[in-house]
């Protein structure tokens, strides 16, 4: 939902009805994760995807009449029949879709959920997408830490789910639970879908130089919040990194302290140092590789440059389990010459970690093509 917030809103402040299609449960090949969302917009706009282009024109006509009668309703678009022209992915994957009616009526407590995803708080909207009580389908519960707000039907589901979900909302996980029909701890009876919308996940690159800049501007396009530190005033200046949320004058090693003391890192951070110089890299990779848990730690550098550091962090008392972590050299072998290009080795490089790919050429290896999360 997040990716049509600002398409939903003017409709749903002036009191008007939307569509939204939302992929719930995924199968196989499948092109978009669950969570992925498409409007249909009271005046008929599409917004958004939910297929990636397979179903696209199915699900707008669902969600125009869901839209209209104000009916939820929970599909599973599989395999498409080239004979038959039938509706389907051509991909070879299974996906489930709820379509809702979105307006004041029906989702009352959207524009509050919209102002915490705005401001980067934390929050998660639980979903009944499934239940033999038709007027049950289509609730939601808000649930923020500590607590939730609104009503899935009975006060029994509501504790059930909103309990349930809170670790789920911690971890920024987004599935579905089962439960029996007024909220038991069993596996069938009542669906739920639960979206967890954390803050944009961080990317810290140490090194105000022109590979810094480029990674900035792969980062922000992929969807992280941009951090470039360096301790160099004349470098490290907002004009030089446009693309970054916020550029910090800073010693690299002392800064990654305080934000791992003030739990502003998280398992989802992407660490990238870039500065080549050893008084810069050595202190804040020790901090990096000691620090509480993050996605990845990488550093720049030539292979005498690697063999050095490792050196050096060898010296400094690091253990071989605390050195796994780092990717050094950083980047996978994409032939890469210029800053952009090697942004995007870089990248590369977190990604596979990030999904467990192995970084092969398609072509190459005979397994599924969308691997499961790892981190």
């Amino acid at each position: 939902m997040r990716d049509v917030l600002s398409a939903i809103l003017p409709d749903w402040r002036r009191g008007a009805t939307a569509g939204l299609a939302t992929v719930v449960n995924t199968f196989k090949s499948a092109p978009r994760l669950p969570g992925a969302a498409m409007l249909v917009t009271a005046g008929g706009d599409a917004v958004g995807s939910v297929s990636g282009g397979c179903v696209e024109g199915a699900v707008y006509e669902l969600a125009s009449q869901v839209k209209d009668d104000g009916q939820p309703a929970l599909v599973r678009y599989g395999i498409s029949d080239d004979d038959a022209f039938a509706v389907g992915l051509t991909c070879g994957g299974i996906i489930d879709i709820f379509v809702e009616p979105v307006s004041r009526q029906h989702f009352a407590e959207l524009d509050d959920v919209a102002q915490d995803i705005a401001a980067g708080r934390r929050i998660g909207v639980a979903t009944v997408i499934e239940h033999p009580e038709a007027g049950r389908v289509g609730r939601h519960l808000i649930v923020r830490p500590g607590g939730w707000e609104g009503d899935l039907g009975s006060e029994r589901t509501n504790h059930a789910v909103g309990d349930d979900t809170q670790g789920l909302l911690a971890a920024g996980r987004t599935t579905i639970l089962t439960y029996g029909v007024d909220g038991q701890r069993l596996d069938t009876g009542m669906r739920v879908f639960f979206a967890s919308y954390a803050p944009p996940p961080r990317m810290v690159v140490f090194g105000a130089i022109d590979f810094a800049a480029a990674l900035s501007r792969q980062g922000a396009f992929l969807g992280y919040r941009v951090t470039v530190c360096d301790a160099r005033p004349v470098f490290a200046t907002p004009a030089r990194f446009p693309d970054a949320a916020e550029v910090v004058n800073a010693w690299p090693h002392r800064y990654l302290k305080d934000q791992f003391d003030q739990g502003l890192l998280d398992a989802r951070t992407v660490l990238c140092v870039l500065t080549h110089d050893p008084k810069f890299d050595i202190p804040v990779l020790e901090v990096a590789l000691r620090g509480g848990p993050v996605a990845f730690v990488g550093a720049m550098g030539s292979r005498r440059t690697h063999e050095d550091r490792m050196a050096r962090l060898r010296e400094a008392g690091l253990s071989e389990a605390e050195l796994s972590r780092l990717h050094s050299p950083v980047g996978l072998d994409l032939g890469a010459r210029t800053p952009e290009e090697t942004a995007v080795s870089i990248a590369a490089e977190f990604i596979a970690q990030q999904w467990n790919g192995s970084g092969e050429p398609l072509r190459e290896i005979d397994e599924r093509i969308h691997h499961d999360e790892q981190l």
